[in-house]
């Protein structure tokens, strides 16, 4: 077995400071360019695509048969589709969350013009003072909400004043909290948390003098929330791709914030037996603790590629995250499991 340490601080440490960069699908420069400086560090040939993904290229010790990994930094959020009458705003999803996972959230609203105006998602009828059982009782849905901004402005003509228009983006408060028991807990978790992980994994081979045994793609994609992110930006010689994206924790799930999830099916099928089938003798030979399961309401950047047409292999590994797409949570423990499990397939033959 290959001598190598995962360090969870460091892990950490860049996620914290990944959570708290806003990046809403579309919205993902500063993220891409905080992963960009980090990255930087490490063996890698970096560039960005067309699409505005961040790759990298560690050459390792073959090239017969090279390997992609990917992580999305791009997390859920919205767009103003509305200025209403009385200056509040009507939202766009950005991504498959539930309305009452964000009510009562804080949220920045990012302008054309570079300005940042603070508000909060409400419901139509918030005050139980004034509206009774309809504050209680009604519909989440998009026309139950709308966005109190943080400014003087009491109608549509003073919130476009503030350079407030259609199409700007919304970015929900992340709420990061990191807890003497390991727990983290913040939004967007998903992905962010497996990206720190691919991070965690690459700074431990580097600092070790270790390189992968196969020539190694990564790809941070920028829009896998809207079901596009990795679907292009692959070499065509690439013959697998491990997907690293949140396990969802939580109720009758399998997975749990312990361990590293390795997802045997999700919404669109099964991913590669045999691929999954290795990632599991990986894990029990190194002796990471892991989670086999199925997700039946998810899809991922792996199978993005596949339905583009990749003609590849195809895993899906990641640490659980539990209350996924609501104010979620994770903990150190799954954190460096799953570290570990990519680690572990990058070395193996």
């Amino acid at each position: 077995m290959a001598n190598y340490t995962i360090d969870g601080e460091a892990i950490i440490e860049f996620l914290v400071g990944l959570l708290n960069i806003p990046s809403p699908t579309g919205f993902h420069e500063q993220a891409i360019a905080y992963c960009k400086s980090a990255f930087s560090a490490l063996p890698l040939s970096l560039s960005q695509s067309r699409k505005g993904a961040l790759l990298g290229v560690w050459e390792g010790s073959n090239r017969d048969a090279p390997r992609g990994l990917t992580a999305h930094v791009d997390t859920l959020g919205a767009m103003v589709s509305q200025i209403k009458g009385n200056g509040r705003l009507k939202l766009s999803q950005l991504g498959g969350w539930a309305w009452g996972s964000v009510e009562g959230e804080g949220v920045t609203v990012y302008t054309r013009a570079g300005k940042e105006v603070r508000g909060t998602i409400l419901p139509v009828k918030a005050s139980v003072h004034i509206y009774g059982s309809e504050a209680r009782d009604f519909k989440r849905e998009a026309d139950s909400y709308e966005v109190r901004l943080d400014a003087i402005t009491s109608s549509a003509s003073e919130t476009r004043a503030l350079g407030v228009s259609v199409g700007d983006f919304v970015a929900f408060d992340p709420r990061v909290e990191v807890g003497e028991a390991g727990f983290i807990r913040s939004r967007h978790l998903d992905d962010k948390a497996g990206v720190a992980c691919l991070y965690g994994a690459l700074r431990a081979l580097a600092d070790a003098g270790l390189e992968p045994a196969q020539q190694t793609v990564i790809h941070l994609s920028n829009y896998e929330e809207v079901g596009h992110g990795a679907a292009a930006g692959w070499p065509v010689e690439l013959a697998e791709l491990l997907t690293i994206d949140m396990a969802a924790a939580g109720g009758p799930q399998n997975s749990n914030e312990f361990s590293v999830g390795i997802c045997a099916k999700d919404t669109g099928g099964p991913y590669h037996t045999e691929m999954t089938r290795r990632l599991i003798d990986l894990a029990e030979r190194a002796e990471i603790p892991y989670r086999v399961d199925i997700y039946p309401y998810y899809g991922s950047d792996g199978e993005a590629y596949w339905r583009a047409g990749g003609d590849v292999i195809v895993g899906l590994i990641g640490p659980g995250v539990d209350a996924s797409h609501h104010y979620e949570r994770t903990h150190r423990d799954s954190l460096i499991a799953t570290a570990r499990l990519i680690a572990e397939y990058l070395l193996a033959g």
